[in-house]
């Protein structure tokens, strides 16, 4: 151990602050919390900020609006995610029935699908002059939309609908996890006491779960918050497309970043209910007895209950809405080569390429730094680093924007000054800043895998290394990444798809007149031009399917002694493990 000590002090060079002292790792972590900590401080004190008594306007006119809508969609996904998530995951993990093996990874599909483009297909085909209500008209008489009553697809009711449909699975992935790593003498005591499988369910199975089911509430209503598409084309004003219309339209950031606080305050609020749920209370396994689980035998009715209860959320939130768009896409596909197609797709690769690649880099740079014993500082510093993804996009977007434009400014006055040269806008309005706006927010998914993947491997090998001689940055070069390979792919795929499919940030931060594929789907199906843009949003949905399928395979080895487990261990199967979902 003297070597690596002596090599340590070499290579490390701590710096002292105080009465701390960094190495290079504790400090270069430091340096990058501070930099994603920047667009957040950016909003907060932009809202601090004058602003033409433009929040006495708002707090009297659409303020009020945007609380209540936006507290009802969040009610209505929350209680719609709870009934379907919980329900399909009890069904799929402790009953038997036909299909049930194909429903427990095709529950996950609908999470390939972004909300606005399943907002896009339904409304495409239920409103006035869509197939269905043409088909009513045409059976039973009807002209007018005075003849007959039919739900309106554009409105609160059919956004929660939307959304219940995609987010879902967030639910159900956590919940099954949660039902499958519940120990087998809980629910055996539970049979022997006479109680069937719904008493099992309610007062036990259910109990056990609940962290798991509430973190998986909270994540889901995250991405309600986070959303953009689907208010703005179903007209909703959450506040979300409030802060699209303040900024816009008003031309007003204070007011913008004044409700971006206040949206703040509702994901501080799901985070510390999370945590209130979970007060005191600790959800342990009373037996390490892991056998296969017991399962319930369903017939007739009970089974049939049971295949279409599994089979309508997958029916209507992803075979449906995917295969019309296919269908789009094969008739009109000649059309959509002709509007840039190619190039959109292009920018959407590059862009969520290079993200992805960053976010690794970052990302694995921040978890190293935590293995090699940073200080409590330095921990707090990652967590705070990871704060974005639960912080909705249109927020990191002003904030990032600002930002960028007030450090343009400031170095184009220094080099005038100085050397009289103008420098202009070197990073707002480039994808520079789209970049540095999606590794703000997704930097949480590639730093949580890192850690995640380097936790599996043992101390033992630090250990080895650091005896020969070998300089931290050596040892996780030729000790760790070989070993973690699995969820380097799977953290660079994570931040790929969701880079691909974000909308509200790259509107807002994207050069003039550069398109994404998520950009140009919502400007083509805003304008009623569904079947042009088909092609774009199958192409989103397609580069959705590969994490679900990664999610599919993480969730077959969350129960001990599983036989899939036993495969990994015997060297069979190496698939990646994804990390815990944390709110």
């Amino acid at each position: 151990m003297t070597t690596w000590a002596n090599n340590s002090k070499q290579n490390l060079k701590p710096l002292s602050i105080g009465r701390m002292r960094l190495d290079r790792w504790s400090l270069g972590t430091m340096i990058i919390a501070a930099l994603i900590a920047i667009p957040l401080l950016t909003v907060f004190f932009l809202a601090l900020s004058p602003s033409d008594d433009i929040w006495k306007h708002l707090s009297t006119t659409v303020l009020p609006d945007y609380i209540f809508t936006t507290i009802g969609l969040m009610a209505g996904v929350g209680v719609g995610t709870f009934i379907i998530g919980v329900g399909t995951a009890w069904l799929a993990t402790m009953c038997r029935f036909p299909g049930r093996q194909i429903f427990q990874w095709a529950l996950l599909l609908p999470l390939a699908v972004p909300a606005y483009v399943i907002a896009y297909v339904y409304t495409d085909i239920l409103e006035f002059a869509g197939p269905v209500q043409q088909a009513l008209r045409d059976i039973f008489g009807w002209k007018l939309a005075r003849d007959y009553w039919f739900p309106e697809i554009r409105s609160l009711g059919g956004a929660i609908t939307m959304m219940t449909l995609v987010l879902y699975p967030y639910v159900y992935l956590l919940s099954r996890a949660a039902f499958l790593e519940q120990s087998v003498c809980c629910l055996e005591v539970s049979r022997t006491l006479g109680r069937g499988p719904w008493k099992s369910f309610t007062t036990v199975a259910l109990p056990l779960a609940r962290p798991a089911i509430v973190i998986g509430l909270t994540l889901a209503l995250m991405e309600t918050l986070n959303d953009f598409g689907t208010v703005d084309f179903f007209a909703v004003s959450t506040f979300t497309a409030g802060i699209y219309d303040v900024w816009f339209n008003m031309n007003n950031r204070a007011g913008a970043s004044q409700l971006a606080v206040v949206l703040l305050t509702f994901v501080i609020i799901l985070i510390a209910a999370e945590r209130w749920a979970r007060r005191g209370q600790q959800y342990h396994h009373t037996s390490t007895k892991y056998r296969a689980l017991p399962s319930y035998q369903l017939r007739g009715t009970r089974a049939g209950l049971a295949f279409f209860a599994c089979l309508i959320p997958i029916a209507f939130g992803f075979l449906l809405p995917v295969g019309i768009l296919a269908n789009y896409a094969l008739d009109y596909y000649e059309r959509a080569f002709s509007t840039n197609f190619l190039l959109y797709a292009w920018h959407s690769l590059t862009l969520s390429g290079l993200c992805a690649v960053i976010a690794v880099m970052v990302g694995l740079f921040m978890a190293y730094s935590v293995r090699l014993g940073g200080q409590k500082i330095v921990r707090i510093a990652t967590r705070f680093a990871s704060i974005g993804y639960a912080v909705p996009g249109a927020v990191l977007a002003i904030g990032t924007i600002i930002s960028l434009a007030a450090f343009d400014h400031a170095l184009n006055d220094f080099m005038k000054t100085t050397f009289n040269i103008t420098t202009g806008l070197l990073l707002s309005g480039t994808i520079i800043a789209v970049v540095f706006g999606y590794l703000v927010r997704f930097l949480a998914l590639s730093f949580g895998t890192m850690e995640a993947g380097l936790t599996k491997v043992t101390t033992s090998m630090d250990g080895a290394s650091r005896t020969l001689g070998k300089s931290p940055g050596a040892t996780l070069r030729r000790v760790h990444l070989p070993m973690i390979k699995a969820s380097i792919l799977t953290a660079a795929i994570l931040v790929f798809v969701d880079c691909m499919k974000e909308l509200p940030m790259t509107i807002l931060l994207r050069p003039f007149n550069y398109e994404t594929l998520a950009t140009y789907v919502h400007q083509f199906a805003s304008d009623g031009l569904l079947e042009e843009c088909a092609l774009g949003a199958v192409t989103i949905v397609a580069a959705g399917i590969l994490p679900v399928i990664l999610l599919s395979r993480t969730i077959d080895f969350a129960r001990p002694g599983s036989a899939a487990e036993k495969e990994q261990h015997d060297g069979q199967d190496l698939s990646p493990q994804l990390p815990k979902a944390s709110a």
